[in-house]
């Protein structure tokens, strides 16, 4: 692949992790003030922090992704939607990096 190639292909990465992080936030966290608010209620249910909810979810896809790599191809989805996944996830996780930093600071 090209470097230029590598490029598009990236630029269309990204708009597929957008409109992956769009879909997620209607369908988990129903509230457009909160993008944390299914992690934060799992939490609560769960009396541990919101990171670990996330890191949970985190670490199903990359046992998926494992999985791909070591040649079981025939998964019930494709691996780039469990990629796409772990990146919303890392996004996602540098949102609440970045909130509690701010929160840190008031």
């Amino acid at each position: 692949m090209t470097q230029k190639q590598m490029a598009l292909l990236m630029e269309e990465i990204f708009k597929t992790i957008q409109k992956t992080r769009d879909a997620g936030q209607k369908e988990y966290a129903r509230n457009h003030n909160n993008a944390f608010a299914n992690f934060e209620k799992i939490s609560d249910n769960l009396d541990i922090p919101r990171e670990e909810v996330l890191l949970v979810y985190l670490l199903k896809h990359i046992d998926g992704i494992c999985s791909h790599v070591k040649g079981n191809i025939s998964q019930r989805e494709d691996v780039r939607g469990r990629i796409t996944d772990v990146i919303v996830y890392l996004c996602l996780l540098w949102g609440m990096v970045n909130q509690n930093k701010e929160n840190r600071r008031l």
